[in-house]
């Protein structure tokens, strides 16, 4: 697999970044690790040229590579510490994983699509991004790891996920897009085994995007 990040690449990643940081996100190390990931190797190579767009594109399988500022202001919320065990549900095409990886998580990684999950496995490895990733339903989490100090959820839910709760530790975060028509961007912070604070992003500035949604039992 050979991948070449050339100068036009680096350039235009550090426009974007800089219109994502207009766009209000804060977090230096945020920015700082998007800025160390070369979004066009997550891509194919028919998108190449737009890959430093502040947009969605397919990766196959009806999935798409979420929009770089999605993916910062969920990082941005969960403020991710060197060290933390993070759980992410649907790595897709690992761009969002790579980010975790420059911010020094340690991370967990479910994808249901087996098509995405070898591909995706693949591409990490040969950018040399550590991450201990696994196939099977999100829904499920990875109770044998548990508990994690976040929890990332980068597809919709009708609601908060039980068992993905249960095994985030007291006093985690997990930031999750839920609702079936309105998605509406929530911060769930654990306090106890059974009780949890709730903050809602009504004015996320990307409310309009659609994740797609999170399946039970399809793989």
């Amino acid at each position: 697999m050979q991948l070449v990040d050339k100068a036009k690449h680096q350039g235009s990643r550090k426009r974007l970044v800089l219109e994502i940081q207009e766009m209000g996100i804060e977090s230096q190390q945020v920015l700082d690790a998007l800025l160390k990931v070369p979004r066009h190797f997550f891509l194919d190579s028919s998108f190449e040229d737009h890959a430093y767009q502040n947009k969605a594109f397919p990766i196959g399988t009806d999935q798409t590579i979420s929009h770089p500022y999605t993916v910062a202001f969920q990082t941005e919320v969960l403020a991710i510490k060197k060290g933390d065990k993070v759980l992410e549900i649907g790595t897709g095409s690992g761009y969002q994983t790579a980010v975790l990886f420059h911010l020094g998580a340690t991370i967990y990684s479910i994808e249901r699509q087996h098509y995405l999950f070898d591909k995706t496995k693949q591409l990490l490895s040969a950018m040399k991004i550590k991450a201990f990733l696994h196939y099977g339903d999100g829904y499920e989490g990875i109770e044998e790891k548990a508990p994690f100090d976040k929890i990332i959820v980068t597809a919709g839910a009708p609601s908060l996920p039980e068992k993905l709760f249960m095994q985030l530790a007291i006093g985690g975060m997990m930031i999750i897009p839920i609702g079936t028509g309105t998605q509406v961007m929530t911060l769930i912070i654990k306090t106890s085994n059974s009780n949890y604070r709730k903050v809602e992003f009504d004015n996320f500035n990307e409310a309009t995007f659609r994740f797609v949604p999170m399946l039970k039992n399809k793989q």
